[in-house]
């Protein structure tokens, strides 16, 4: 059986699990979310789909690395369908933070004040918190980076294109990442999108002197 937890397209996934099955072999399309601290958890949620003998065999496996592990049908491409879903979200959910705190930052509210208030507020996410931490530290060491959004949005938006679905929040996040790494941060945390933000206000980010 092979495991697939890369993030690819539904039609990769279902072109795999075709080329796999000319080999005799089992194809579980299992791309997972949850980053790299997770990982060292063994906290990650799994997003399965593929045929029922496959996930059984992968069962143990994904367990061991797996917090959550969600069986989605056995067509080939449910999963990585899911995982598109997913990134939509976190894609957008970090642009937002960039734009929800450079903004405060205009108005005379620092990164840590928004951090501290918006956590409590209805307008939270676990990516507004989590990558808003990185940018009131001024750390920006990468656990996902940039770049990986070009890609994982990419993805995305090429699906929804597919589907004659218009997609404008992705789109418009997708292009801010396009802007972070062309201007140089793309190997840095995808929390570096603020630095886009920032710089077209002429504001300074914590840690930038």
């Amino acid at each position: 059986t092979i495991i697939s937890c890369a993030t690819v397209s539904p039609d990769f996934a279902r072109t795999m699990a075709a080329k796999a099955a000319d080999l005799g072999l089992h194809y579980l399309d299992a791309p997972i979310s949850g980053g790299s601290i997770k990982a060292e958890a063994g906290r990650l949620s799994v997003l399965a789909s593929g045929a029922e003998v496959a996930f059984k065999k992968a069962k143990p496996a994904l367990d061991a690395v797996a917090e959550h592990v969600f069986a989605l049908g056995s067509e080939v491409g449910a999963g990585s369908a899911m995982k598109s879903i997913n990134q939509i979200l976190c894609g957008v959910h970090i642009a937002a933070m960039a734009e929800a705190m450079t903004f405060g930052m205009t108005q005379g509210v620092s990164p840590a004040q928004t951090l501290e208030v918006i956590s409590k507020c209805a307008g939270t996410s676990w990516m507004f918190e989590n990558r808003g931490a990185h940018v009131v530290a001024g750390d920006y060491k990468p656990h996902s980076s940039v770049d990986i959004w070009l890609k994982d949005l990419g993805i995305a938006l090429d699906i929804a294109g597919k589907a004659k679905f218009s997609a404008p929040l992705t789109a418009v996040a997708l292009q801010q990442f396009v802007a972070a790494s062309g201007s140089g941060y793309g190997l840095e945390d995808d929390a570096a999108v603020a630095k886009i933000y920032a710089r077209n206000a002429g504001l300074k980010l914590p840690g930038e002197g």
